[in-house]
């Protein structure tokens, strides 16, 4: 059986120094599929102490893309990633304590 999964689009617009999005081509978009819907996430995020929300959207999508991309290639041991689980798991661990600290 196959285990649900959003899609997300996600998008980079460098910011100008006068706080207006970049003009030209200069955005970056990739697309993601997660096994975590992220808006629920980010909707349930406990206020941290010492996370502003950008920095906690951040960390919650930081770790939900790691997870992702750690899960999808931890059978393949010739991917780059599956060198770093060991790191990773621990990293991934680490986020999740800051994610949840009250």
């Amino acid at each position: 059986m196959t285990s649900p999964s959003q899609r997300y689009r996600i998008t980079v617009t460098p910011i100008e120094k006068d706080g207006l999005q970049c003009s030209g081509r200069c955005t970056i978009e990739l697309e993601h599929r997660a096994q975590q819907d992220w808006m629920r996430l980010l909707e349930i995020a406990r206020r941290q102490t010492g996370l502003s929300g950008d920095e906690r959207a951040a960390a919650i999508i930081a770790t939900q893309l790691l997870h992702d991309l750690a899960r999808r290639h931890a059978q393949d041991p010739t991917h780059p990633l599956t060198g770093l689980q060991p790191q990773l798991g621990e990293v991934l661990q680490a986020l999740e304590a800051i994610q949840q600290a009250p």
